[in-house]
């Protein structure tokens, strides 16, 4: 079977097939066993990239190229090791009371929904059915966020599906827009909406329409970036759902929706000529890099503190991207994938370390070394990771933005730095506090699985030292494909 169906179609049964037995004791492991089928795929199309370059399918619905085949792999890398983690973790949770069989079935059959429309809005080519998998996105995740049914997780549920929907729809807009412009170039056909065709007559769109186009995109999609100011919903949404679905909203919701700006910014920059869409980036990204940082010292709750560090780092992918050129938009690539490692394996030991506390506030987490050792020395890397400090991979992306940003926007140099360190600062005292210390907590019930941590903060660590060839040829040709040079 070809890869890229494969990929599509096994997270997609994988939904419909928990759906029916996703209460069954063995649900968990048949979880794994999708999310396995899936990254194999995602391998497979990996490998037929590199040798063969970009292909199309299915007429020219779904187009691989070299800016979307690594995400691709990541997506399903981290939705296959989140998959593992959430086996004993959910088991826990049914244990102490807060999962039921109808709710097991629920998270396992909206876990494989929710990773179907990561890769499918990873992998059209039509901006249109893009828009579409982002939705479905939402709704999936709504679900995810509710599935514990208390009111604070219902409240979250609701905020979330509100200040997306209201994202959603302004990205719906920007893309009639889109068609709008398209449609003088291309004719009102099906084929107006993909982006090989927009790529290919981009100079040739109304700039006055692709101005306002891209404006509605950027908030919309920057919506369910995190972006501020629309980013309340990220951090009710990470401290009231699950643990594992926090790690793939921040390891791949994020990114995938960071990508679908980026193929806007291709076909804007294209139009425009007047560097607009990066200034746009820069001004959003930099005001959402100050207020997540700034938000840190005040929050209370562990899994509240990790999600304003995922709206810092989007907002620096996202000024990374509007500083533009090889150096920066490579660097931003470089961030998005040790980011959705590093803040992953952080949510990974958060989930236990919650668990064995028995509460989300960062008083009450004390001691995790002594109790679980593995638990408290993942956290204690992670964070230093997520922190920037060498050798992981977030030190040499944030050192390359940094060093740019001295270069090109010279005045925004000491606000990142002072950020920088506010963040450190901020998140270190307090992991520092919970690691160390005496506790009361117990050893859980179900050995945790912290095998995935480790996984990635390993390959995190390897980035910061040493990236693979195939991996810097991939983010090279996707550099050029950004800045315009394909």
């Amino acid at each position: 079977m070809d890869p890229l169906l494969l990929v599509l179609i096994t997270p997609l049964l994988g939904g419909i097939v928990l759906g029916l037995v996703g209460q069954h004791e063995a649900a968990p492991e048949i979880n794994v066993g999708f999310s396995l089928v899936t990254f194999i795929a995602a391998a497979l199309l990996t490998a037929k990239i590199i040798a063969s370059g970009p292909i199309f399918a299915f007429g020219k619905l779904f187009f691989v190229d070299p800016l979307n085949v690594f995400l691709v792999t990541l997506t399903a890398f981290v939705g296959l090791t989140t998959a593992l983690f959430s086996r004993p973790y959910m088991r826990i949770e049914r244990d102490h009371g807060k999962m039921t069989p109808a709710r097991m079935r629920l998270y396992h059959s909206m876990f494989q929904l929710f990773m179907f429309t990561m890769l499918l809005a990873l992998l059209t080519n039509n901006m249109g059915i893009l828009w579409v998998a982002m939705e479905g996105a939402t709704l999936a995740t709504v679900l995810l966020v509710s599935v514990y049914r208390t009111a604070t997780s219902l409240e979250a549920a609701w905020k979330y599906f509100i200040l997306c929907g209201v994202g959603i729809a302004l990205a719906l807009f920007g893309t009639i827009l889109l068609y709008l412009a398209a449609d003088r170039q291309l004719g009102g056909d099906s084929d107006a909406l993909l982006w090989t065709n927009l790529n290919a007559i981009k100079t040739h769109l109304e700039p006055a329409i692709m101005s306002l186009a891209f404006v509605f995109l950027l908030v919309g999609y920057g919506t369910k970036m995190g972006l501020v100011p629309l980013h309340n919903w990220l951090p009710d949404a990470h401290a009231e759902g699950p643990t594992p679905i926090s790690a793939v909203l921040s390891g791949l919701l994020l990114n995938v929706a960071l990508y679908a700006v980026l193929r806007f910014k291709v076909l804007a920059d294209g139009a425009l000529h007047n560097g607009i869409p990066g200034k746009l980036l820069v001004g959003f990204g930099l005001i959402s890099v100050l207020v997540a940082t700034f938000s840190l010292s005040r929050q209370k709750d562990v899994k509240r503190m990790f999600s304003y560090s995922s709206i810092e780092h989007v907002g620096l992918m996202t000024f990374a991207f509007g500083i533009g050129g090889p150096i920066a938009t490579y660097a931003g690539l470089l961030h998005m994938t040790v980011h959705s490692l590093v803040k992953s394996a952080i949510f990974f030991t958060v989930g236990h370390a919650c668990q064995k506390a028995g509460s989300q506030v960062i008083a009450d987490i004390r001691g995790l070394v002594k109790v679980s050792p593995t638990v408290g020395w993942g956290m204690l890397l992670g964070s230093l990771a997520i922190l920037g400090m060498p050798p992981f991979g977030v030190f040499a992306s944030e050192f390359l933005i940094v060093t740019t940003a001295m270069r090109e926007l010279p005045w925004a140099t000491p606000i990142l730095l002072l950020a920088l360190g506010v963040a450190f600062a901020s998140i270190f005292s307090r992991v520092q506090s919970m690691a160390f210390g005496e506790t009361t907590a117990k050893p859980l019930a179900h050995s945790p699985a912290l095998l995935p941590v480790f996984i990635h903060l390993g390959l995190a660590l390897m980035l910061g030292l040493y990236i693979p060839p195939y991996l810097n040829t991939w983010f090279r040709q996707a550099v050029n494909i950004i800045v315009n040079k394909l």
